[in-house]
């Protein structure tokens, strides 16, 4: 875990896309004991719920380069967390890119989110402007190494598992995706632009239950906005499809109500498993 993510700011940003993730992030953030929050929310995608937990909300469109810069200058805001995702369509549709965003996508070689978000972090910085580990404040939530829940994976589940980590690296260091869906050393789905729930439903119907779903971070991850996150919606995914095992890359991977989402999971007899350098 990076060296003094968890140093307490007393004037705190949150980039909020879609989701659970800003609100509890928001929570955890003043539970640590942040004095002042500001939240950038984009419109369409924030749940307005956000604003019971902010001092400040700016609601912008995506694109709105300038605007976020200018926004956290006026809020004396020095350090942000990008919260949450913005769905993937939108990023083409209904995307208002101003002077500046049009500036820094036209000085990248390769568009994908690590050098769109790279080029963003970096235009941040240069503003005064810090992007931090995007587990700051969360790592109550982290998955953890090993068994989670109450259900024990069986030797083939086990293997699945492995399989399914060493393919979902693969994979998403190919910056394809991070989530896979295998079966009997078999891949039924890999994730691409249409998302972790999709890809899941996808290997569920080929699999017909009892898949295993593995999801990790990207090889030289940046924590700044490349951590999977998982939540009571993709647990209501993995029950739907009759998924048996979900493995989790640990340390990396936020788990949303972590103490409700594995109450769930042991209800509907679902493995929940931790992969590190100890567990693969």
């Amino acid at each position: 875990m990076a060296e003094g993510m968890n140093a307490l700011a007393k004037r705190f940003g949150i980039i909020a896309g879609k989701g659970r993730y800003p609100l509890e992030l928001a929570h955890s953030a003043r539970k640590a004991g942040v004095q002042w929050l500001g939240v950038l929310a984009f419109q369409g995608e924030t749940s307005p719920a956000i604003e019971e937990q902010a001092d400040a909300v700016e609601w912008v469109r995506v694109g709105q380069m300038q605007r976020m810069i200018d926004t956290f200058q006026r809020w004396s805001v020095a350090e942000a967390v990008m919260a949450g995702q913005i769905t993937p369509g939108h990023l083409f549709r209904d995307v208002r890119p101003d002077w500046r965003m049009v500036k820094l996508m036209a000085g990248l070689k390769r568009r994908n989110a690590h050098t769109i978000f790279g080029a963003i972090a970096e235009d941040l910085a240069r503003e005064g402007i810090r992007l931090v580990d995007s587990r700051r404040y969360m790592e109550e939530t982290l998955a953890t190494e090993g068994v989670m829940g109450r259900r024990k994976p069986t030797a083939e589940v086990v293997e699945d598992l492995r399989y399914g980590f060493e393919i979902a690296k693969e994979v998403s260091r190919l910056d394809i995706g991070q989530t896979v869906v295998v079966k009997n050393a078999t891949v039924l789905a890999v994730e691409g632009f249409e998302g972790t729930d999709e890809a899941i439903r996808r290997g569920a119907a080929l699999g017909r239950g009892r898949a295993t779903v593995v999801k990790v971070s990207k090889p030289k991850h940046d924590a700044r906005f490349d951590v999977p996150v998982v939540g009571l919606t993709t647990l209501e995914i993995l029950k739907e499809g009759n998924i048996e095992a979900l493995g989790l890359e640990a340390g990396l991977t936020i788990m949303l109500d972590r103490a409700e989402f594995l109450e769930r999971a042991d209800a509907m007899k679902l493995v929940v498993y931790g992969l590190g350098s100890g567990h693969v």
